[in-house]
């Protein structure tokens, strides 16, 4: 029994556990948890700790991203990504899914990564770690000791699905781009400061605010006609969507509910407001 007969970027404990349990060798688990400094938690300690059995940890805060960048986990360059998700196994034909341990928070980021990196064949567990326990489904614990053979994958840059701050500028302007922000309205308005020092509060101009928050209930994607009419209420309807958040994390969450929605034109700012509200060489609005 083949258990990629899913092709959709939001799969189920359920069609999880009946992968494994048909042990498909292309389907490939990571757990792509991270937090906030602030919070003192440790993604890979928690990892070690508890996991979906068989599952790598995707590291995109210290290891697969941009090592050189003085913001936080930017995209990494293709030839490290490449090496990287060798490192951890990945195939041209793996069907990759990613998961966290707080619901669904942090896994739309692992999935953007790949699909910026040319690899559709991926989802997002929905739930999480969360889910997966609910369910009853077991997990397992302590140090990787089978060694997974090095993967084939090679990445290729889909350079729409990224924005800098050069193509995020010109969109402040554009009638035909949404730019959507998927930080608190606190966050957005500048009510409450940044959580990261020397940021100023505020938005991007002509940015509507998105709390990812809205998008998610109980740790899983509401559903899908409920994502369709919150997307609407936000005027994105044939327009490109730049996504964007405190540091390019949460502002996935947009972008795979908009994939979920069939939008196309589907792109995040990367640098998010870890770019955009440093120094005073860019526009703020608290309006």
């Amino acid at each position: 029994m083949s258990t990629l007969d899913s092709q959709d970027s939001l799969v189920s404990v359920h069609w999880l556990h009946d992968a494994i349990k048909h042990k498909d060798s292309k389907v490939l688990i990571m757990d792509a948890s991270w937090h906030m400094p602030a919070a003192q938690r440790n993604g890979e300690s928690e990892w070690l700790f508890e996991r979906i059995p068989g599952a790598n940890f995707f590291d995109f805060d210290t290891r697969i991203c941009d090592r050189e960048s003085p913001l936080p986990h930017m995209l990494p360059n293709p030839e490290l990504f490449t090496n990287e998700l060798r490192r951890l196994g990945v195939n041209e034909d793996s069907f990759v899914v990613f998961y966290c341990s707080a619901g669904t928070f942090t896994s739309p980021r692992a999935w953007w990564m790949m699909q910026v990196m040319g690899h559709s064949q991926c989802a997002v567990l929905d739930g999480g770690l969360e889910a997966w326990k609910s369910a009853g489904f077991p997990v397992e614990q302590g140090q990787v000791t089978a060694k997974r053979e090095s993967g084939n994958f090679t990445a290729t840059l889909q350079s729409s699905k990224v924005c800098d701050l050069r193509e995020v500028s010109l969109s402040t302007h554009s009638e035909n781009v949404r730019i959507l922000d998927a930080r608190s309205a606190d966050r957005f308005y500048g009510r409450a400061p940044e959580p990261r020092p020397g940021l100023r509060g505020g938005h991007m101009p002509n940015a509507r605010n998105l709390p990812y928050d809205l998008l998610i209930q109980n740790g899983h994607y509401r559903p899908l006609n409920e994502l369709k009419a919150i997307l609407k209420a936000h005027g994105i309807e044939d327009s490109r969507i730049i996504a964007t958040c405190g540091s390019g994390v949460t502002a996935c969450i947009i972008a795979l509910a908009a994939h979920l929605c069939a939008y196309e034109d589907v792109a995040v700012y990367d640098g998010s407001w870890s770019e955009w509200g440093a120094g005073d060489l860019t526009p703020v609005n608290t309006q």
